[in-house]
């Protein structure tokens, strides 16, 4: 499908292109309420019968996932300044295979940084196992690293029919980044909001959106204490990495980079800072964060990922983000 733009090139910190404020900000409103509201739809809308096992629950979650995800880009796409006719369309939402390879290493290599301490971690588990092994001492077994290998393996081949893997490392990455990036990113950039306010604001209906979650917990843990406690450190933390995602895709105006770095984050969890076995975990994690800070704007320069940084849009603003 193709499109031709229409208005002027982006200004950092201008009027935006031809998209109010307050019609960004309710469009992205609205679409936040739908990506969740739309999982309580088949229920308490349409009436059908609970789901009959835990992956019919999930499956009936993935088509109201890709249903919201659709309208918001067909929304999207009718609120942008553009017309049909000379370019495609997918570029607005940076969905482009040009520069791929740069957008799946770069912010790999940038996002591992920050699990600096979790695989020091892992690697001194994996040493301990090879001298149970082995009994060597402090060193890894060739046996030991073929196991390792083995586990990976048969971990990933597994997830080929593991209905939560589904979940955790593809359909909600991919329809979250949809949702909250390629959609409402453009939406609020030409709607004329500082590049630093929209890496920041649309991080929180992202972590808003998570708030879901809350009654589920409740229900589990017998205690809206422990409840609040979770989804509220869950809301933090997806705040954080969301004003890092939005700093991905508006610096890159490539979808595949918030998206890989998301894969990633979902995959490894939470970062491990601190260890009380040994403190080269939070030596590790501290020079990661440092290198993470130092790399973190390089990284990310819009050269390495755009052919050209010209006559570009409202959408992208990487053209005045150097």
């Amino acid at each position: 499908m193709e499109v031709a733009f229409t208005g002027d090139s982006v200004i950092d910190g201008g009027d935006g292109g031809g998209v109010s404020k307050s019609l960004a900000v309710i469009a992205c409103t609205a679409m936040a309420i739908l990506y969740v509201a739309i999982l309580y739809a088949p229920t308490l809308i349409l009436r059908l019968p609970p789901p009959d096992s835990f992956q019919s629950h999930l499956i009936r979650r993935f088509i109201c996932a890709a249903i919201s995800s659709v309208a918001s880009l067909i929304a999207c796409s009718l609120i942008l300044p553009i017309q049909w006719g000379k370019s495609h369309l997918s570029g607005v939402y940076g969905i482009r295979l040009d520069h791929i390879w740069q957008a799946v290493v770069f912010p790999l290599t940038l996002t591992s940084l920050m699990y600096a301490g979790t695989f020091i971690l892992k690697l001194l588990l994996l040493l301990d196992s090879g001298q149970e092994d082995g009994g060597n001492g402090r060193s890894l077994s060739l046996d030991s690293i073929k196991n390792v290998v083995h586990e990976f393996i048969e971990s990933v081949s597994s997830m080929a029919s593991d209905i939560s893997a589904w979940r955790n490392f593809f359909v909600a990455p991919l329809t979250e980044e949809l949702v909250f990036r390629a959609c409402m990113i453009p939406l609020l950039l030409c709607g004329g909001f500082n590049t630093y306010t929209v890496v920041f604001l649309c991080p929180i209906s992202f972590s808003l959106a998570h708030l879901n979650h809350l009654l589920e917990y409740a229900q589990r843990s017998g205690s809206w204490l422990k409840a609040l406690t979770i989804v509220g450190f869950q809301v933090g933390y997806t705040v954080i990495f969301g004003s890092y995602a939005s700093f991905l895709f508006v610096r890159t105006g490539h979808l595949t980079a918030p998206l890989v770095a998301h894969i990633f984050c979902n995959y490894f969890g939470i970062p491990v800072i601190i260890s009380r076995r040994t403190g080269m975990v939070t030596v590790a994690s501290v020079a990661g964060l440092l290198g993470f800070i130092w790399l973190l704007f390089p990284l990310t320069s819009p050269n390495l990922y755009n052919t050209t940084t010209d006559n570009c849009m409202c959408w992208h603003r990487y053209c005045s983000w150097s």
